[in-house]
């Protein structure tokens, strides 16, 4: 068994107090025992605007944001998942929401950029997301082999489509990992039963970083960060504010739950 953690996060448009408050969070997790951390998207900035992330984006492999991603990974020995931040795109004013997984040693294992963007109004409020007119795209999954097992990426809004994973799960997912950024509206809706079904449907561990409050913005996000195992029990939840949640990531449960209950290889795709 090895303990996982999902942090929580309140983020703020200045970049040096986020990467604090996400190193205080991340040592109290190492320090329950957690081998691998998630964060949240955005945990580096949540700006007074979409733009403000424009002006702190970082070139692939250089900059303070991902220098201190492999730092904490490195001083506190643990997996790190680096919820999202904002990495140059192609286009000029706009940036790929990249979330950059660091080893143990420090080292820089994988990178996703997000596929699925928020291009929405929220129904019944005055809310409008166009995270289009910021972000850029990605067109790739993410799946790679870890001590723990083979561990997914995803982020936010992307966990509304569930024919994303299913090529995931065919790759041998295990665990997935889904940083976002919910809002408080959506997320009440939505969230729990979105990530138990991710779970459910794939047969894995899913670990949920979230933010989690009121923003210097005025956005106000879900929280309820969660750890749900592949029968859909939520292992671990923090409700609202700065905060952590732990939880054992079993390989053995996961072996037996799929033995017993052989769902992933009675699938047929009639859809190719």
């Amino acid at each position: 068994m090895t303990i996982c953690s999902a942090i929580q996060m309140a983020s703020g448009p200045q970049v040096n107090a986020n990467l604090l408050e996400a190193e205080r969070q991340i040592a109290e997790a190492a320090k329950a025992g957690a081998k691998l951390v998630a964060l949240p998207e955005n945990f580096a900035i949540m700006g007074m605007n979409e733009y403000d992330k424009v002006n702190v984006r970082e070139t692939d492999g250089d900059g303070p944001i991902q220098d201190f991603l492999a730092s904490v990974a490195k001083k506190y020995a643990v997996w790190v998942v680096g919820g999202t931040l904002p990495m140059v795109a192609n286009a000029d004013r706009k940036v790929r929401a990249s979330c950059l997984v660091y080893d143990d040693q420090g080292h820089r294992v994988a990178r996703y950029d997000k596929v699925h963007l928020f291009d929405v109004s929220v129904p019944d409020t005055a809310e409008e997301y166009r995270e289009s007119d910021s972000v850029e795209a990605g067109d790739q999954s993410c799946v790679i082999d870890t001590p723990f097992g083979r561990l997914g990426i995803a982020v936010c809004y992307d966990l509304r489509f569930p024919e994303f994973f299913r090529p995931m799960s065919r790759k041998g997912l295990d665990i997935l990992v889904i940083p976002s950024a919910f809002t408080a509206k959506t997320g009440a809706a939505h969230w729990e039963v979105l990530l138990r079904a991710r779970a459910i449907e794939n047969l894995c561990y899913v670990i949920a970083p979230n933010q989690g409050g009121f923003h210097v913005n005025g956005r106000q996000t879900f929280g309820h960060s969660m750890i749900v195992d592949p029968w859909g029990v939520v292992l671990d939840c923090f409700k609202i504010g700065p905060g952590i949640v732990c939880a054992d990531v079993d390989k053995s449960r996961l072996e037996k739950t799929r033995a017993a209950f052989p769902a992933l290889e009675h699938r047929r795709y009639f859809c190719e």
